[in-house]
């Protein structure tokens, strides 16, 4: 488990280091690749490095921009992970990166996933950087503890990009990614801020079970460099 720590005394500080970090890696791909890759997780937590990272000085219309989940809703649904990335990101210099909508309007996220998987395969492997969130039950992307495909998703073996999720302590029908796939990534970043999150974040460092907090399918590995930012 190697893992870089960055840490910082409040949230703007964070948004300001981490969108410069993400900005450094995108520029890399664009030099050695031609192309670069970026998957982002939605909540509340990305906001300020949204509107932050929107404004780098990047050639955007070569940057490919996913979502790591999103909850089956349309677009314009307030709890909409699309809508949060179409506001405060897709916006400014940013406005011109090609993004990829996990929500196709099918009427279940399992067909839904379908779509998503051919979109996917217009992206270069690996993603040059993807980022994670930790909800308050340890789970990242929508790998639920209690969603009974939990399993499937965290399985090595399933090399299927994406799967629906269906948690029973969250609302709506999901889809995500799997492990399989959010691992097969040149940088992985967690981002973290509050003191709870926090505090969780050393519960689940400790060896354990994935199963218990999914996010340890990010923090228990040795295959690709964690950055953890956090306040």
């Amino acid at each position: 488990m190697s893992i870089d720590f960055h840490d910082f005394t409040d949230t703007a500080s964070l948004d300001a280091a981490l969108a410069d970090f993400i900005t450094d890696r995108l520029t890399a791909g664009l030099g050695a690749r031609g192309r670069a890759s970026l998957v982002v997780s939605g909540g509340r937590t990305p906001r300020g490095l949204f509107t932050r990272l929107s404004q780098a000085d990047l050639d955007w219309s070569k940057i490919d921009i996913t979502l790591a989940d999103e909850r089956w809703v349309p677009p314009d649904h307030a709890d909409s992970n699309e809508r949060s990335v179409r506001e405060a990101l897709l916006i400014g210099r940013a406005a011109a990166a090609r993004f990829l909508s996990p929500y196709d309007g099918s009427v279940t996220a399992e067909e839904g996933c379908a779509a998503w998987r051919a979109g996917l395969a217009s992206f270069a492997r690996p993603f040059d950087v993807l980022i994670l969130g930790m909800g308050n039950d340890g789970h990242t992307a929508s790998l639920f503890p209690d969603a009974a495909e939990l399993g499937a998703g965290l399985d090595p073996a399933n090399d299927a990009d994406c799967l629906a999720v269906h948690p029973t302590l969250a609302p709506h029908a999901r889809i995500s990614l799997t492990r399989r796939r959010l691992l097969d990534s040149r940088t992985l970043v967690l981002h973290v801020t509050g003191a709870d999150k926090r505090e969780l974040l050393d519960r689940v460092l400790a060896a354990g079970p994935v199963a218990e907090f999914p996010i340890r399918l990010a923090l228990h590995q040795d295959d690709v460099p964690l950055h953890v930012f956090r306040t």
